[in-house]
């Protein structure tokens, strides 16, 4: 009985490690209103999906800090940012207008209910993952100065 339930945790605990490492297939809204699924996101080239929230000014000053250097990223490594705002119902409609104001030229979705963030076992954002083939390579929470040069490096890091 003690080495079925040891077997049981090992289980647990490794199908969790295993279901973190991959990109979890999540219906998202666009900012149009078009749904997407997460999955349809792979690609061989690195992407950077950063969770994000209006009323979350880490995640908005990481933003500003990649939009400053996002153009010459995408010259050079073809990585594409989709940033999932976790707004809530409450908070959703202040997505588009500060996304506009700010003029960020990311992919921008939504995932009002939380289910990606969940699935992404995310506490807390900004969380920025380096996903590629389906698979996070990189994983960073929170926001300082800098963080986008690391970010970079990952990115580049994970190049063909």
């Amino acid at each position: 009985m003690k080495h079925r339930l040891l077997l049981i945790g090992f289980l647990m605990v490794f199908g969790t490690v295993f279901s973190q490492s991959q990109l979890p297939s999540i219906p998202l809204k666009t900012l149009d209103g078009k749904t997407i699924h997460t999955q349809e996101l792979n690609t061989s080239d690195p992407i950077v999906i950063s969770l994000w929230a209006t009323w979350c000014a880490p995640c908005k000053n990481e933003l500003d800090a990649i939009s400053e250097v996002y153009e010459d990223w995408q010259e050079e490594t073809r990585t594409k940012l989709y940033a999932v705002s976790v707004d809530d119902a409450r908070t959703v409609k202040r997505v588009k207008p500060l996304v506009y104001g700010k003029d960020w030229d990311f992919e921008f979705l939504l995932d009002t209910n939380n289910d990606f963030k969940r699935a992404l076992g995310a506490v807390t954002i900004p969380l920025t993952l380096v996903v590629k083939d389906g698979r996070i390579v990189y994983r960073h929470r929170g926001y300082t100065p800098g963080s986008e040069d690391e970010l970079y490096e990952a990115i580049k890091k994970h190049l063909d």
